[in-house]
């Protein structure tokens, strides 16, 4: 009894220090917030002007990452919505929706009236109840200058069958958050973790909510046992039965003033419903401990449910934090968690079969099957670090690491198996990433997009990739793409204006790249033409919001009237180049 009254009482203690945190961060969080609105609310009375639905085909999507991913539940169809990217003075939002279909490898865009506010970091579920449903629920949306954050709290639903976007207005719902992971499980959407940011202060979050499909009314749960600790970007599936399954994730606290440290989080748990079903409303947590090969640390790793009862990891970073820099290695490689089995192993490519050796095979054909069954069984012999190099445009030489874990090829080989497999070490297959977009149709797995650093350049992909889950023989390019050709933004390289400038059009998320060349090709970024009735009306309602951003760039010393014209100058750039 006194033990758990000691455990009753520290947690309710942790309790009590989680919600005034939370408070603490609330009213900080909420005059950045204020600014930001209006901004998204301009955003919205542009999509508002959209009247009817335009599909149409269109080349492959901009690079981006922390967008989402979805399996058409009736069509051989991938649905892309929402994502970032950074050129490195400019952060882009977007809301677009994207169709891809996976038959005719084509992309198309679909301008749909009255869509969710641009946003990344948010997640999406598809329930196959009429003719599809794809359920959208929180996010972020940045400032220009990336170093202030809109925590979204809404729900949305896109019904595919007719091609309209509905919010669902429901209260008692989670709090605004971003890198939180949603499911559907049954007849319900469930909610895990993320976090909070603000300018200074930051929360990470593990409660559980529900969401009913069928009464459109939240739920706290209140699960009993111990549960993970506050994370985002964590792994979660369902199981068959109706359960939920998390592993690892990322979370930081403050050690001292300034400085934060990262955990990776590598712990397993279950959630389930106590009494066999009967009671629906009753959960329970309990801490898995899985056998076989599991995934080295790290985040931003992307997941996806495949064939046979098995979900799985791709990707991700691991970041070594020192309290100046953050370098990270990162990795391309995937491993699978057998649901049933409790079991995680890599997954190793086979290889493309040639007649060749089918026919050499003969008898042995069965007892070389067996061995692909046993793959999963095999202990792990350690990482092996593949070093890239990539030469960008400007000459300078960028390595970067590849660490791949899993078992080392069979040693004894004869020579001719090695001339037949001399492919294999050449084969294609996506280049190390995190924060990439995964979906998973017909037992094919498809990867689009993310993100990997170099020093202090970030390359934003916009390539496709896809593999067969059944066969894991190799890597398809759907879509390519060359990073080096990327365009990058030192801050270096404009002067200080330049940069209030591009800071104030980046943030605020043009839809192309291509719309963006064409309006800085042409005109001025610094006009001195009076202000249309419009954008009278647009600057009277942001003016302080423009003039905060300008004087946060621009530095404490800068004079007044200096900071009013800049902001005015970025407002007009950024409200021209918006409609």
């Amino acid at each position: 009894m006194g033990k758990k009254g000691k455990r009753e009482k520290k947690g309710k203690g942790a309790e009590k220090t989680a919600a005034k945190m939370e408070r603490k961060v609330s009213r900080r969080a909420k005059k950045e917030e204020e600014d930001l609105e209006a901004l998204i609310a301009e955003f919205q009375s542009l999509d508002a002007k959209k009247t009817q639905v335009i599909e149409s085909s269109c080349p492959p999507p901009s690079p981006r990452l922390n967008g989402s991913l979805s399996a058409h539940p009736e069509k051989d169809e991938l649905i892309l919505f929402g994502g970032e990217y950074f050129n490195g003075q400019k952060t882009y939002l977007y809301n677009e929706l994207y169709v891809y279909n996976i038959r005719k490898n084509s992309w198309s865009k679909v301008e749909i009236p009255n869509p969710p506010p641009r946003r990344c970091a948010h997640q999406a579920a598809v329930v196959p109840t009429a003719g599809g449903q794809l359920w959208v629920f929180g996010g972020e949306f940045a400032s220009p200058n990336g170093e202030q954050f809109y925590h979204y709290k809404d729900l949305w639903v896109l019904h595919l069958a007719t091609k309209t976007w509905e919010q669902i207005k429901a209260s008692g719902g989670p709090s605004g958050r971003s890198g939180h992971r949603m499911v559907a499980c049954k007849r319900q959407l469930i909610v895990f973790g993320g976090f909070h940011e603000s300018a200074r202060d930051y929360i990470y979050y593990n409660d559980v909510y529900a969401f009913n499909l069928d009464s459109f009314t939240w739920s706290k749960l209140a699960p009993s046992g111990i549960g993970p600790s506050p994370r985002s970007g964590c792994q979660m599936a369902t199981t068959p039965e109706g359960s939920i399954i998390i592993y690892g994730g990322y979370s930081k606290q403050r050690i001292k003033k300034d400085v934060d440290k990262g955990t990776l989080h590598t712990d397993m748990f279950l959630l389930k419903t106590e009494g066999a079903g009967k009671e629906e409303d009753k959960w329970a947590w309990s801490r898995l401990n899985p056998s076989g090969v599991k995934p080295t640390p790290r985040s931003g790793f992307s997941v996806a449910i495949g064939p046979n009862n098995r979900s799985l990891l791709f990707g991700g970073v691991h970041d070594e934090e020192e309290e100046e820099s953050i370098e990270g290695d990162f990795f391309n490689d995937m491993y699978f968690y057998d649901i049933g089995k409790n079991r995680w192993f890599p997954g190793q490519l086979k290889g493309p079969k040639s007649e060749k050796r089918k026919r050499r095979r003969g008898r042995d054909a069965e007892a070389e099957g067996a061995r692909d069954e046993e793959m999963e069984k095999q202990p792990s012999q350690g990482p092996v670090e593949i070093v890239k190099e990539v030469v960008a445009e400007d000459g300078t030489v960028m390595t970067i690491k590849q660490v791949i874990s899993g078992p080392a090829e069979e040693k004894e080989r004869s020579e001719s198996e090695e001339e037949e497999d001399g492919a294999l070490g050449q084969q294609v297959e996506p280049c190390p990433r995190s924060n990439a977009m995964l979906a998973v149709k017909h037992g094919v797995l498809y990867v689009y997009g993310g993100m990997f650093e170099v020093g202090d350049r970030q390359f934003t992909l916009s390539d496709l990739y896809s593999i067969d889950l059944h066969k894991m023989e190799e890597w398809k390019v759907l879509v390519e793409m060359d990073p080096k050709a990327q365009e990058w933004l030192e801050e270096s390289e404009s002067d200080e204006e330049d940069d209030d400038m591009e800071g104030a059009e980046g943030g605020e998320e043009e839809e192309s790249s291509e719309e963006e060349s064409e309006d800085e090709g042409g005109e001025e970024q610094h006009p001195s033409v009076q202000p249309d009735e419009k954008h009278a009306d647009y600057l009277s309602r942001t003016e302080q919001y423009w003039i905060k951003l300008a004087r946060s760039n621009m530095g404490p010393d800068a004079k007044e009237k200096k900071v009013v014209k800049v902001a005015h100058a970025m407002a007009k750039t950024f409200y021209e180049d918006s409609v």
